[in-house]
Protein backbone atom coordinates (compact mmCIF):
# COMPACT_ATOMS: atom_id res chain seq x y z
CA UNK A 1 0.00 0.00 0.00
CA UNK A 2 0.97 3.66 0.07
CA UNK A 3 -0.41 5.62 3.00
CA UNK A 4 2.08 8.41 3.60
CA UNK A 5 3.98 10.51 1.06
CA UNK A 6 6.23 13.54 1.06
CA UNK A 7 6.84 16.39 -1.37
CA UNK A 8 9.51 18.86 -0.35
CA UNK A 9 10.98 19.86 -3.72
CA UNK A 10 10.73 23.41 -5.02
CA UNK A 11 7.85 23.84 -7.46
CA UNK A 12 10.06 25.56 -10.04
CA UNK A 13 12.06 22.33 -10.31
CA UNK A 14 8.93 20.17 -10.38
CA UNK A 15 7.38 22.28 -13.14
CA UNK A 16 10.40 21.75 -15.38
CA UNK A 17 10.74 18.04 -14.66
CA UNK A 18 7.04 17.31 -15.16
CA UNK A 19 6.89 19.51 -18.26
CA UNK A 20 3.79 21.36 -17.07
CA UNK A 21 2.24 23.79 -19.51
CA UNK A 22 4.11 27.10 -19.00
CA UNK A 23 0.84 29.04 -18.83
CA UNK A 24 -0.58 26.88 -16.05
CA UNK A 25 -1.09 28.56 -12.70
CA UNK A 26 1.29 27.38 -9.99
CA UNK A 27 -0.58 25.28 -7.42
CA UNK A 28 -0.78 26.45 -3.85
CA UNK A 29 1.08 23.87 -1.81
CA UNK A 30 3.58 23.88 1.02
CA UNK A 31 6.51 21.52 1.37
CA UNK A 32 5.40 18.45 3.25
CA UNK A 33 7.38 15.57 4.74
CA UNK A 34 4.51 13.61 6.27
CA UNK A 35 1.39 13.84 4.15
CA UNK A 36 -1.49 11.43 4.96
CA UNK A 37 -4.62 10.49 3.02
CA UNK A 38 -7.47 13.05 2.83
CA UNK A 39 -4.90 15.87 2.57
CA UNK A 40 -4.19 17.50 -0.78
CA UNK A 41 -1.50 16.14 -3.09
CA UNK A 42 0.07 17.50 -6.27
CA UNK A 43 -1.35 15.86 -9.38
CA UNK A 44 -0.70 16.13 -13.13
CA UNK A 45 -3.67 15.78 -15.48
CA UNK A 46 -4.40 16.37 -19.14
CA UNK A 47 -6.73 19.35 -19.43
CA UNK A 48 -9.66 19.53 -21.86
CA UNK A 49 -7.47 21.49 -24.27
CA UNK A 50 -4.75 18.83 -24.11
CA UNK A 51 -2.27 20.60 -21.84
CA UNK A 52 -0.38 18.95 -19.00
CA UNK A 53 -1.68 20.80 -15.96
CA UNK A 54 -0.88 20.75 -12.24
CA UNK A 55 -3.71 20.40 -9.72
CA UNK A 56 -4.03 20.00 -5.98
CA UNK A 57 -6.46 17.18 -5.18
CA UNK A 58 -7.81 15.47 -2.09
CA UNK A 59 -5.99 12.15 -1.60
CA UNK A 60 -8.77 9.58 -1.38
CA UNK A 61 -11.01 9.26 -4.41
CA UNK A 62 -14.61 10.48 -4.09
CA UNK A 63 -16.76 8.86 -6.80
CA UNK A 64 -19.53 11.08 -8.14
CA UNK A 65 -22.20 8.96 -6.42
CA UNK A 66 -20.69 9.20 -2.93
CA UNK A 67 -23.12 10.56 -0.31
CA UNK A 68 -20.35 12.06 1.83
CA UNK A 69 -16.58 12.25 2.17
CA UNK A 70 -16.21 9.23 4.45
CA UNK A 71 -15.50 6.87 1.56
CA UNK A 72 -12.23 8.69 0.83
CA UNK A 73 -10.71 7.17 3.98
CA UNK A 74 -10.69 3.80 2.18
CA UNK A 75 -10.06 4.88 -1.43
CA UNK A 76 -6.62 6.48 -1.20
CA UNK A 77 -5.19 3.32 -2.84
CA UNK A 78 -6.61 1.18 -5.65
CA UNK A 79 -5.28 -2.29 -6.40
CA UNK A 80 -4.03 -2.54 -9.98
CA UNK A 81 -5.38 -6.08 -10.28
CA UNK A 82 -9.00 -5.13 -9.63
CA UNK A 83 -9.66 -1.40 -9.83
CA UNK A 84 -11.27 -1.57 -13.29
CA UNK A 85 -14.24 -3.46 -11.84
CA UNK A 86 -14.50 -1.79 -8.42
CA UNK A 87 -17.46 0.62 -8.22
CA UNK A 88 -15.41 3.31 -6.47
CA UNK A 89 -12.83 3.48 -9.29
CA UNK A 90 -14.54 2.07 -12.38
CA UNK A 91 -16.13 5.31 -13.58
CA UNK A 92 -12.86 7.26 -13.40
CA UNK A 93 -11.14 4.54 -15.42
CA UNK A 94 -13.93 4.34 -18.01
CA UNK A 95 -13.88 8.11 -18.41
CA UNK A 96 -10.12 8.19 -18.95
CA UNK A 97 -9.55 10.28 -15.82
CA UNK A 98 -6.00 9.12 -15.28
CA UNK A 99 -3.46 11.25 -13.46
CA UNK A 100 0.07 11.26 -12.13
CA UNK A 101 0.62 11.87 -8.41
CA UNK A 102 3.84 13.82 -7.93
CA UNK A 103 5.87 13.05 -4.80
CA UNK A 104 9.42 12.86 -3.53
CA UNK A 105 8.68 9.39 -2.19
CA UNK A 106 6.74 7.60 0.50
CA UNK A 107 7.14 5.73 3.79
CA UNK A 108 6.59 2.10 4.63
CA UNK A 109 6.80 0.19 7.90
CA UNK A 110 8.60 -3.10 8.48
CA UNK A 111 7.35 -5.42 11.20
CA UNK A 112 10.04 -6.21 13.77
CA UNK A 113 8.05 -8.84 15.64
CA UNK A 114 5.55 -11.52 14.54
CA UNK A 115 2.54 -9.62 15.92
CA UNK A 116 3.55 -6.36 14.24
CA UNK A 117 3.47 -4.35 17.47
CA UNK A 118 6.98 -3.02 16.86
CA UNK A 119 7.63 -1.51 13.45
CA UNK A 120 10.51 0.37 11.86
CA UNK A 121 9.58 3.06 9.31
CA UNK A 122 11.56 3.40 6.10
CA UNK A 123 11.69 6.20 3.56
CA UNK A 124 11.60 5.26 -0.11
CA UNK A 125 12.77 7.55 -2.90
CA UNK A 126 14.09 7.39 -6.44
CA UNK A 127 17.75 6.43 -6.62
CA UNK A 128 18.50 9.33 -8.99
CA UNK A 129 16.76 11.86 -6.70
CA UNK A 130 14.11 12.56 -9.35
CA UNK A 131 10.45 13.02 -8.41
CA UNK A 132 8.59 9.79 -7.69
CA UNK A 133 5.62 9.92 -10.07
CA UNK A 134 2.82 7.47 -9.29
CA UNK A 135 -0.05 6.24 -11.44
CA UNK A 136 -3.44 7.46 -10.31
CA UNK A 137 -7.08 8.10 -11.13
CA UNK A 138 -9.03 11.24 -10.35
CA UNK A 139 -12.66 12.28 -10.08
CA UNK A 140 -14.98 15.23 -9.46
CA UNK A 141 -17.49 15.16 -6.62
CA UNK A 142 -20.13 17.69 -5.62
CA UNK A 143 -20.62 18.00 -1.89
CA UNK A 144 -24.09 18.43 -0.35
CA UNK A 145 -23.31 22.16 -0.08
CA UNK A 146 -22.56 22.34 -3.82
CA UNK A 147 -18.77 22.55 -3.58
CA UNK A 148 -16.88 20.69 -6.32
CA UNK A 149 -14.03 18.61 -4.92
CA UNK A 150 -11.39 17.00 -7.10
CA UNK A 151 -9.88 13.86 -5.60
CA UNK A 152 -7.47 11.09 -6.56
CA UNK A 153 -6.23 7.63 -5.70
CA UNK A 154 -2.81 6.00 -6.06
CA UNK A 155 -2.67 2.67 -7.90
CA UNK A 156 -0.73 -0.09 -6.17
CA UNK A 157 0.77 -3.37 -7.36
CA UNK A 158 2.83 -6.24 -6.02
CA UNK A 159 6.37 -5.47 -4.96
CA UNK A 160 9.81 -5.79 -6.47
CA UNK A 161 12.48 -7.62 -4.48
CA UNK A 162 13.71 -4.67 -2.44
CA UNK A 163 10.23 -3.45 -1.44
CA UNK A 164 9.14 -7.01 -0.72
CA UNK A 165 11.33 -6.90 2.41
CA UNK A 166 9.02 -4.24 3.84
CA UNK A 167 5.53 -4.92 2.51
CA UNK A 168 3.57 -6.94 -0.06
CA UNK A 169 2.29 -3.86 -1.96
CA UNK A 170 3.85 -0.74 -3.42
CA UNK A 171 2.67 2.22 -5.52
CA UNK A 172 2.89 1.97 -9.29
CA UNK A 173 5.78 4.27 -10.25
CA UNK A 174 5.42 5.43 -13.84
CA UNK A 175 8.55 5.78 -15.96
CA UNK A 176 8.93 9.20 -17.56
CA UNK A 177 8.69 7.67 -21.03
CA UNK A 178 5.18 6.44 -20.13
CA UNK A 179 3.81 9.71 -18.73
CA UNK A 180 2.30 10.84 -22.07
CA UNK A 181 0.43 7.57 -22.58
CA UNK A 182 -0.89 7.41 -19.04
CA UNK A 183 -2.16 10.99 -19.28
CA UNK A 184 -3.73 10.40 -22.68
CA UNK A 185 -1.38 12.73 -24.52
CA UNK A 186 -0.32 9.83 -26.74
CA UNK A 187 -2.56 6.99 -27.92
CA UNK A 188 -2.46 3.74 -25.97
CA UNK A 189 -4.70 0.68 -25.82
CA UNK A 190 -6.24 -0.48 -22.56
CA UNK A 191 -3.87 -3.44 -22.62
CA UNK A 192 -0.87 -1.12 -22.95
CA UNK A 193 -2.06 1.01 -20.05
CA UNK A 194 -2.69 -1.94 -17.77
CA UNK A 195 0.72 -3.37 -18.65
CA UNK A 196 2.31 -0.28 -17.04
CA UNK A 197 0.88 -1.23 -13.66
CA UNK A 198 3.81 -3.26 -12.39
CA UNK A 199 6.63 -2.78 -9.87
CA UNK A 200 9.56 -0.65 -10.93
CA UNK A 201 13.07 -2.19 -11.07
CA UNK A 202 14.91 -2.62 -7.77
CA UNK A 203 17.73 -0.37 -8.88
CA UNK A 204 15.32 2.54 -9.42
CA UNK A 205 14.78 2.92 -5.67
CA UNK A 206 16.73 3.81 -2.57
CA UNK A 207 15.46 2.92 0.91
CA UNK A 208 16.63 3.97 4.38
CA UNK A 209 15.34 3.76 7.98
CA UNK A 210 13.90 6.91 9.55
CA UNK A 211 12.70 8.07 12.97
CA UNK A 212 9.53 6.46 14.32
CA UNK A 213 8.04 9.91 14.83
CA UNK A 214 6.93 9.77 11.20
CA UNK A 215 4.16 7.46 12.39
CA UNK A 216 2.32 10.42 13.89
CA UNK A 217 0.84 12.68 11.20
CA UNK A 218 1.11 15.67 13.56
CA UNK A 219 4.90 15.46 13.31
CA UNK A 220 6.28 17.58 10.48
CA UNK A 221 9.61 18.72 9.09
CA UNK A 222 12.60 17.48 7.10
CA UNK A 223 14.05 15.62 10.09
CA UNK A 224 11.42 12.91 9.53
CA UNK A 225 13.20 11.84 6.33
CA UNK A 226 16.69 11.91 7.90
CA UNK A 227 18.39 8.48 8.02
CA UNK A 228 18.74 6.90 11.47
Amino acid sequence: MCGRVRLSSDYSEIRIKLKFDPDSLAPNFEREWNLPPTERVLVAIRSVDGKRTPKMMRWGLLPHWAKDEKISFSTFNARAEEFTTKPAFRDAWDRGQRCLIVTDGFYEWKKLDPKGKDKQPYAIAMADAAPMVMAGLWARWNSPSGEEIQSCTILTCGTNSIMGKLHNRMPVIVAESDWPKWLGEEPATEEELLAMLKPCPDEALKIWPVDKRVGNVRNKGPQLATPV
